[in-house]
């Protein structure tokens, strides 16, 4: 029987993720190449092509419908990429014209974190739920963002930005070029440089004392912390408390049902989700307190990201928004 399927793309700082996704959200085949292991993004597409084809070839029974794609300032609206900071390509790259060269389909954009939301809204825990913000805490922090059922792109496609939002002007250098935006600081390098400034100032026992910065990584920090690591632990509730600030200030911006925590640094659970929500709480307006949920991703053990992607072409054919 032949099945008609979407091609799911999350563009990753690190990693991109693939999937060939149905409509009822079964990813049949999926796969994933190095982001960063390509300096010029024609030869990434074409690499991300060239594995593509192959599954295609060896699936004769599936019809590609099209392919969606979630990216790092990702626009909805132009069909690119602009100025990532979490990518090593720099200004604008017409992604969705580079895969058209090689797949003659409908090719749509979005915002990475967009693409989660819409995962997390038709697949996930977001199902009937029509306001509500996905927070991705991976190589940065993305943010999409949905109300009264829709989501929010903004006049230029942009919107949804909390990841750069400003915890301290004069705080950490941030890619983007400015200082102290929330990714530095609740992200997967962002809590690594938490707690190496951690160690600098204190003289507390750590294993991490014997770790480089390159090869510390954000599940160490999390296995860390769990065995009891002082430093391990209080760079959770340090990143717990910024992140609970500025989640505070994304509420009364929304209002929205509930917040979900995905990607990641959300794979530590209550290590994050704890501090983070008696942040929210202690820093919300009494109108909002106890009112907006903090919850993990529905879709934990699946690629939300991929999903999203794959969803947003299906809206796209459908004529949904």
């Amino acid at each position: 029987m032949n099945r008609e399927v979407a091609i799911g793309i999350d563009i990753g700082g690190t990693n991109t993720a693939f999937g060939l996704v149905d409509r009822e959200g079964n990813c049949l085949v999926d796969g994933s190449i190095p982001t960063a292991g390509y300096a010029e993004p024609a030869a990434y597409v074409a690499a991300v092509c060239t594995q593509l084809k192959d599954i295609l070839l060896k699936h004769p029974d599936i019809t590609l419908r099209g392919i969606g794609i979630g990216a790092p300032n990702g626009n909805y609206y132009n069909g690119t990429i602009e100025f990532a900071p979490n990518l090593r390509w720099q200004g604008v790259i017409p992604i969705a014209e580079l895969f058209q060269k090689h797949f003659p389909h409908l090719v749509k954009v979005t915002n990475d974190a967009n693409a989660a939301a819409i995962g997390e809204m038709v697949y996930g825990g977001a199902k009937g739920m029509r306001d509500f913000i996905v927070i991705t805490l991976g190589t940065g922090l993305g943010s999409g963002i949905v109300a009264n059922g829709g989501l929010i792109y903004g006049y230029d496609g942009f919107a949804g930005e909390l990841g750069h939002t400003i915890v301290d002007p004069n705080g950490r250098q941030c890619g983007c070029g400015r200082r102290g935006c929330l990714e530095t600081y609740a992200s997967a390098p962002g809590i690594k440089r938490t707690v190496f400034a951690l160690l600098a100032d204190s003289s507390a026992e750590s294993k991490m004392r014997s770790i480089s910065f390159d090869d510390l990584t954000a599940a160490q920090i999390s296995q860390f912390a769990r065995e009891g690591d002082v430093i391990a632990r209080e760079a959770f509730e340090y990143t717990g408390r910024v992140l609970g600030v500025k989640l505070a200030d994304a509420i009364a911006h929304t209002s929205p049902e509930a917040i979900f925590l995905f990607g990641g640094l959300a794979n530590a659970g209550e290590l994050i989700f704890e501090p983070t929500r008696r942040s929210m709480e202690e820093h919300v307006l009494k109108i909002y307190q106890n009112k907006v949920k903090l919850l993990p991703s529905g879709l934990r053990d699946k690629n939300v990201a991929v999903l999203g992607a794959s969803a947003l072409l299906w809206n796209e054919l459908d004529g949904k928004d």
